[in-house]
């Protein structure tokens, strides 16, 4: 599926769905994605469209158009890999610019949070240290 074959964008209380050109209705669980779950409304009309899925700028949030026919909820859960963990966890991360301080690419990084890939030992290790070291930078601040 690509950008041109979406029709129409919708949520309700507890699904985000997509329609296809072709009629096909699909739908995800907010529950699955806290940054959306957690959303104004706004700010889930705020989206663009890339090649391969939809960007929330704002909460900085990605869904694939491929997830919505091959997530599997269960599936996923057994499968979490840490970053994706990490994320719903601590979901007031800016995964963008964590992607940055690890030295990789958001892309890449997202990828990692929606569990479309999994991270080796070396890269999950680049991000452990980023975040220790954003959490030394934070352990320092102080507000006179």
């Amino acid at each position: 599926m690509t950008r041109e074959d979406l029709k129409k964008l919708w949520f309700t209380d507890e699904r985000i769905f997509i329609e296809t050109t072709n009629e096909a209705v699909k739908s995800l669980l907010l529950e699955d994605f806290p940054r959306l779950k957690n959303a104004s409304a706004e700010e889930r009309e705020d989206y663009r469209l890339s090649p391969s899925g939809i960007h929330w700028e704002s909460i900085d949030e990605d869904l694939s158009f491929d997830g919505f026919f091959t997530y599997n909820r269960r599936q996923a859960n057994e499968q979490q890999n840490a970053i994706q963990e990490l994320m719903r966890k601590f979901p007031m991360l800016n995964i963008t610019e964590l992607a940055r301080a690890a030295g990789i690419s958001p892309t890449v990084m997202r990828h990692y949070a929606c569990n479309v890939k999994r991270p080796s030992k070396k890269r999950k290790k680049e991000i452990e240290e980023a975040l220790h070291n954003i959490g030394k930078e934070l352990s320092a601040v102080k507000l006179l």
